[in-house]
C-alpha cells in the first residue's frame, strides 16, 4: 500500500475502475451502454500504462513525516487565509438557513448572495490538513479540524465532507511513524464514518430513493437503504455517462457553465437532457465534455486531468511547500471523484489552484524573521 499511494494513477485510475465495477453490481444496464463503460476502463488503463512508462512518483513517504510549517512565512499566509474561510463559514450559517436544523431542501438554495459566500466557505476542506501541518497549539488545531468537518455537515455538503476527510486521512498516512504499520484501523474508522455520514446526509437531502426507477440489479434491490445510497452514488455517474454516449446527446451549455464564471447556470434536472432518471443527474468528470465534444472530448479532458495530476506531483519533487501539498490534495481528490461529478474543470477549482500559486509567491517575498522550520527540502 505504501508503494501504491506514490503512483499518480492510484488516484486517477483506481476510482474509475471501482466505479465501473460497482455499476455492474448496481444496475442491469442495456447492452448499448457498455461502450461508455469500456471507454472509461480504457482511459484508466492508459493512465496506469503512462505511470509505468513515465515513472513519475510522489516523493518517498519518509520525506513527509517530519514536515512542520509552524512559524514559517508559508504558515503565516495560509493561516490568514484559513481565518478568512472560517469567517465566511460563520457568515454562511448566520445569515442563511442551516439545512441540518431546518428544511433540508435549502442545501441547494443560493439566493441572496449565498452563492458568493459559498465560493469561500466551500474551501473549508483545507482546514484539517493545514491544522496538522501548520499548528502546534492543540486548541487551534482542534478548532480547525472540527470546523473543517462540522461545516459541511450542517450545510449538508457531502462533497466538502469527503474532501476534508480525504485530505485529513492522506496527511495522517503520509506522516505516520516509520516503525508503525499502515494505519488500517484509522483509515477504516474514518472510511466507515465518512460512508455513514454520506448515507445519512443523502437520506436527509433526498429521502428514501423509492421514487427512482432504473434497471437495478437484484443485489441493489435487496440492499439496506444506507448501502443503496453508497451503491447509487458510486455508480450513477458511470451509468449516466454510458447512457448519454449511447443516445448521442449533444449540449455544450453544461461545459460553458463550468468554465465561464458569469455564464448562466444550467440545472441538469431541469433540461431536456435524456437522463434515465431526471433526479439522478451526476455523470462523471467527463460528462460535459461528452455532451459538448463527444468521445474525443472525453479522451482529451481525461488526458488533461492526468497531466494536471502529474504536475501537482512534480511540484512536490522540489521543495515541499504547504501550498504544493494543498494543490496535490485538491487534484488528487478531484481525480478520485472523477467517476461521480465534474469538479476539476470548473472555474472555481482552477481559481483555487491559481490562488495557491499566488499565496506561495506572496509567502516567498515576506521578510524572514526566523529560521523557517517547515521549509523542508525533498
Amino acid at each position: 500500500m505504501k508503494a501504491l499511494i506514490r503512483f499518480p494513477s492510484f488516484y486517477f485510475s483506481f476510482p474509475i475502475l471501482l466505479s465501473c465495477a460497482v455499476m455492474f453490481a448496481t444496475f442491469d444496464p442495456p447492452s448499448t451502454y457498455l461502450a461508455g463503460v469500456l471507454l472509461l476502463v480504457c482511459i484508466a488503463f492508459i493512465a496506469i500504462g503512462a505511470d509505468i512508462v513515465l515513472k513519475i512518483r510522489l516523493p518517498e513517504i519518509y520525506k513527509f513525516r517530519e514536515l512542520d510549517f509552524s512559524g514559517s512565512r508559508e504558515a503565516l499566509v495560509v493561516l490568514a487565509f484559513c481565518y478568512v474561510i472560517i469567517i465566511f463559514c460563520l457568515i454562511d450559517i448566520t445569515f442563511f438557513p442551516i439545512p441540518l436544523f431546518g428544511d433540508p431542501s435549502t442545501y441547494a438554495t443560493f439566493d441572496g448572495g449565498r452563492e458568493h459566500i459559498r465560493h469561500i466557505s466551500d474551501m473549508s476542506w483545507i482546514l484539517p490538513p493545514v491544522a496538522l501541518l501548520c499548528l502546534r497549539n492543540k486548541v487551534l488545531r482542534n478548532l480547525f479540524i472540527v470546523t473543517g468537518f462540522a461545516f459541511p455537515i450542517v450545510v449538508l455538503d457531502r462533497n466538502r465532507l469527503f474532501a476534508a476527510l480525504f485530505s485529513f486521512l492522506l496527511i495522517l498516512i503520509f506522516r505516520r511513524k516509520s516503525n508503525k504499520r499502515f494505519p488500517w484501523k484509522t483509515v477504516g474508522f474514518f472510511g466507515f464514518s465518512g460512508a455513514a455520514g454520506f448515507s445519512a446526509l443523502g437520506i436527509l437531502r433526498s429521502g428514501t430513493l423509492s421514487y427512482i426507477f432504473l434497471p437495478f440489479s437484484n443485489f441493489y434491490i435487496e440492499a439496506p437503504l444506507s448501502i443503496k445510497w453508497l451503491l447509487l452514488y458510486t455508480s450513477a455517474g458511470v451509468y449516466n455517462f454510458s447512457a448519454i454516449l449511447a443516445k448521442e446527446y449533444q449540449n455544450s451549455e453544461f461545459l460553458l457553465t463550468q468554465l465561464l464564471p458569469f455564464h448562466s447556470a444550467v440545472a441538469t434536472a431541469a433540461t431536456d437532457i435524456p437522463l434515465d432518471a431526471k433526479t439522478i443527474n451526476v455523470g462523471t468528470e467527463f460528462f460535459p465534455f461528452l455532451m459538448a465534444l463527444g468521445p474525443l472530448g472525453v479522451l482529451l479532458s481525461a488526458l488533461c486531468l492526468y497531466i494536471m495530476l502529474l504536475w501537482s506531483v512534480r511540484l512536490l519533487r522540489g521543495r515541499i511547500s504547504i501550498f504544493s501539498i494543498l494543490i496535490f490534495l485538491r487534484l488528487a481528490y478531484v481525480c478520485i471523484m472523477s467517476p461521480f461529478a465534474p469538479q476539476a474543470f470548473t472555474w472555481t477549482n482552477l481559481g483555487f489552484l491559481f490562488l495557491c500559486l499566488f499565496l506561495k509567491i506572496l509567502a516567498s517575498i515576506l521578510p524572514v524573521r526566523k529560521k523557517q522550520v517547515g521549509e523542508t527540502y525533498a
